[in-house]
């Protein structure tokens, strides 16, 4: 079976710097991966890859066996490609349910004008989504609320529901607890659960949280100075010599 995600050879180099080396990820459908890695192993670069927002220097990316290396952002995010970016993506003098529409209405045309939000009642499709939208990361309440008033971790989820609004196939997530307290992580952790079940979707986190790591991941792939060093299970990593190497100089995670 092909793929839903694939790359090949993939490099990404500034100037003398090798920021991915040789990368060689495979992601099945319906799989959460985890990918992890000390500071400045190239984690968000290949996050940045794989949506388009960086061009490689050399090798293959491949959604559902067809290249997109050669695309724009907005037309991997058409392809079913998503990702939750941290609170900037968020516009904060918009309400939650305005900042929904706007993703659903940019996943589908590829750009938007704000001029839109005052015709929003007559695109019932954008209405619909944003609606099902905010009803899947539990803000439906919240919908008439600006964005800026939100308590942090609701925040975050809406900054889910934002990448949710292109109905992706999958979701790549960079640091999707950052910030949090230990409340608002069991929370987002349960969100990220429950999305799964609901939408089906496949999984890409980016995360330093251990235990987080540990307990979602159906497999976890490390980086080390921008290439592949271990693969597998969590328990096949919890053990594994390299990475322990890699993270704490041979003190085991």
């Amino acid at each position: 079976m092909t793929p839903l995600l694939e790359t090949e050879n993939l490099v990404k180099e500034f100037g003398g710097l090798v920021a991915t080396d040789d990368v060689n990820l495979t992601v099945e459908e319906d799989e959460r991966v985890s990918i992890i890695g000390p500071n400045g192993a190239g984690k968000s670069t290949l996050i940045n890859l794989i949506t388009r927002r960086l061009d490689p220097t050399s090798g293959d990316i491949r959604f559902k066996g067809e290249s997109i290396v050669n695309l724009e952002p907005h037309e991997v995010v058409q392809r079913g490609v998503s990702k939750s970016f941290q609170t900037a993506s968020i516009f904060p003098d918009l309400t939650v349910r305005e900042n929904a529409e706007i993703a659903a209405l940019a996943a589908e045309r590829g750009a938007f004008g704000f001029e839109f939000l005052k015709h929003r009642d007559s695109l019932t499709d954008v209405h619909d989504v944003a609606r099902n939208t905010l009803d899947s990361v539990g803000l439906l309440d919240r919908a008439n609320t600006v964005a800026t008033d939100l308590p942090y971790g609701d925040k975050r989820r809406l900054e889910i529901g934002i990448a949710l609004a292109s109905e992706p196939d999958l979701l790549l997530m960079d640091e999707p607890t950052a910030g949090m307290s230990p409340e608002e992580t069991k929370s987002t952790v349960e969100l990220i659960e429950q999305v799964k079940r609901d939408h089906g979707l496949t999984f890409v986190l980016v995360e330093h949280d251990m235990e987080i790591v540990f307990s979602i991941s159906d497999r976890i792939v490390v980086l080390s100075r921008g290439g592949i060093i271990a693969e597998g299970t969590p328990d096949e990593i919890r053990g594994n010599e390299d990475v322990q190497e890699a993270y704490l100089g041979g003190v085991e995670i």
